[in-house]
């Protein structure tokens, strides 16, 4: 039996600028809509005592033919939350281990990439204006993914602690940009926002925008994480990554649910239906909300590139 590879982080930032995002992605909600992929629910355990707890991300992916679950604890310490985040792969026709991988950058790409595809099945095809909250790499990695999808005439960023030298690096990377004072200022007129932070309570008012706007949010490991107030879910068109597991998971619908009276049973679609043509395309009188939750085969099918990509490289080595 041949050992399974271990790839760290300096090992998958090697590979990961050969990795077709989109293509993975793609790829993987469309086997989810034609039934060749398994998605369960993600669970969490926590640790005694209030030491934190970790996310099990599972998924099967028979297309790739292999198995897995991402493991993503968040440690409680006295400097503040420990995260870290790594996936197990395996055969699907052996039953063997294939790669155990650090999934902290390969998180954050499925994460910009899943919202990314969002973006472009549900934006406009005249959306013009984006508006991004929050600052960090993962929000720099939404950029990425999304600046070709449209021909954005405004870019503006909004973070709290938007440092200059940070301002500087979005500068650089994108020159057109719009350091916004307020949220405020940075969603007013926009067609497009997307909501990149690991706050566990609402970063903005959605009426702020003047206009039916595309609103996109993520979740992190903080407890009853959710970036909207769960109230505008009930004046929304939601769609979500995953139909059967995002609502039990996503605490703005829990929320929404317990307490303002909104129902699962009025999320228009998923990104497996949008893709199939099973899922009802946004109409253009509403605001639309998307909600990931990220899942275990947005991981499998990452870490399944990122080996490939590693054996490749391999075999290009041997003598």
């Amino acid at each position: 039996m041949n050992k399974p590879q271990i790839l760290d982080a300096q090992a998958v930032a090697d590979l990961l600028p050969q990795l077709d995002v989109k293509a993975e992605l793609t790829s993987l909600f469309r086997a989810l809509g034609d039934g060749s992929a398994v998605q369960p629910a993600q669970t969490i355990t926590d640790f005694p005592n209030g030491g934190g707890d970790f996310i099990t991300y599972m998924g099967a992916l028979k297309s790739a033919g292999v198995f897995g679950a991402k493991l993503s604890p968040y440690i409680v310490t006295d400097t503040g939350p420990v995260i870290t985040a790594w996936t197990a792969l395996m055969s699907m026709e052996t039953g063997q281990p294939l790669v155990w991988c650090d999934a902290a950058l390969l998180t954050t790409e499925r994460t910009a990439g899943t919202t990314a595809l969002a973006v472009d099945l549900l934006a406009r095809a005249s959306a013009r204006h984006l508006a991004i909250i929050g600052s960090g790499p993962v929000a720099l990695a939404h950029l990425r993914h999304v600046a070709a999808l449209r021909d954005w005439q405004k870019i503006s960023v909004y973070s709290p602690n938007l440092s200059s030298e940070r301002a500087a690096l979005w500068r650089q990377a994108y020159p057109r940009i719009t350091i916004a004072a307020t949220t405020r200022d940075c969603l007013a007129g926009s067609d497009v926002v997307m909501l990149c932070t690991s706050s566990g309570s609402p970063v903005i008012d959605p009426t702020d925008t003047g206009k039916p706007s595309l609103f996109t949010s993520i979740s992190t490991n903080a407890p009853n994480a959710h970036e909207v107030p769960p109230a505008f879910l009930c004046d929304a068109q939601v769609y979500c990554d995953y139909l059967p597991t995002t609502p039990d998971s996503a605490a703005d619908m829990r929320l929404a649910a317990q307490d303002h009276g909104w129902s699962k049973d009025r999320i228009h679609g998923d990104l497996a239906g949008l893709l199939s043509g099973t899922s009802v395309t946004p109409r253009n009188d509403a605001p639309v909300y998307f909600r990931s939750i990220g899942l275990g085969l947005e991981d499998i099918a990452m870490a399944h590139g990122i080996w490939q990509l590693a054996q490749a490289t391999s075999e290009r080595k041997a003598p």
